[in-house]
């Protein structure tokens, strides 16, 4: 290369390094300053809103929706119905219950109605100075208690008791019942819900075959239930009542307008001497 070219290019190098260049910054526009979501101040109960654009909103799941609060107590009621079958009957604080149920989310909104109306009016929660235990229909401690319980149902004619409300009142129910053997009798009604009752063994005894006879030789066709209950009602017996569900009365549908006798207006009622009836003669043609 010609030694004049590169002597030249050496001294624009020189020139180049030795001008300062000023960069110019590119003016921030209001429309780039408007665009930058802002951050929205969370709710009192510290919940984040749900994405909406993965198709996981829903406005239950707000947390100050009806049925976020609904959900929240449905949950806390589970959770002492579940705890209190294991055996842990002892009651806890509202703050215990929420740490345990890993609900410390919610806000203060929420905890006031759980402490002020919502535990304290739900039929399963029971609350005493301040902390919360469930409230089963029957409190049955062990088996000991299951038994004088159907035992008493048995004296005052009161039947069997429904395993759901055993199994809700009684820790680790199914142990005790399989240990109580053959002291219990189960019976399943039609919609498949079992009943337990107390087996009275004094009540087991031989019938005498003579007696045997004569009970089936008494006819009992012409008897139906009512008057089977109407006898027992005369003689002070008390008979079990709503064993099986409910049967629903079939509603009857009213007629349509259209299904009633049409009444016809009559004209010509000054000419009724004069004109004649052919509708007889037209239906026999048809």
């Amino acid at each position: 290369m010609d030694p004049a070219l590169l002597k030249e290019r050496e001294l624009f190098k020189k020139r180049a390094l030795s001008t300062p260049a000023v960069e110019k910054r590119k003016v921030p526009s209001s429309s780039g300053s408007g665009s930058k979501k802002k951050k929205l101040r969370p709710d009192q109960g510290g919940a984040s809103k749900p994405n909406s654009e993965n198709g996981s909103f829903s406005y239950r799941s707000l947390p100050g929706s009806t049925g976020y609060k609904f959900g929240v107590l449905a949950k806390i009621v589970n959770y002492m119905k579940t705890r209190h079958q294991r055996g842990d009957t002892y009651p806890l604080t509202l703050e215990e219950i929420l740490d345990e149920t890993k609900l410390l989310d919610i806000g203060m909104r929420q905890k006031q109605w759980l402490m002020s109306e919502a535990l304290l009016s739900n039929p399963k929660i029971d609350a005493t100075d301040g902390k919360y235990a469930f409230k089963p229909k029957y409190n049955l401690r062990d088996k000991k208690a299951l038994l004088r319980l159907l035992d008493k149902h048995d004296q005052r004619g009161l039947g069997g008791i429904l395993l759901d409300d055993i199994e809700e009142g009684l820790p680790n129910a199914q142990k005790a019942i399989k240990v109580l053997g053959d002291q219990v009798v189960f019976v399943t009604r039609p919609d498949k819900k079992k009943i337990l009752f107390y087996n009275d063994k004094s009540c087991q005894f031989t019938m005498d075959e003579e007696f045997q006879k004569l009970w089936r030789s008494i006819p009992v066709d012409s008897m139906d239930e009512e008057k089977i209950e109407d006898y027992l009602k005369r003689q002070g017996i008390s008979s079990m009542q709503e064993t099986g569900p409910k049967k629903l009365a079939v509603q009857k549908r009213k007629k349509s307008a259209s299904q009633r006798k049409r009444k016809f207006k009559v004209h010509n009622n000054h000419m009724t001497d004069i004109l004649e009836d052919y509708s007889e003669g037209v239906a026999g043609k048809e």
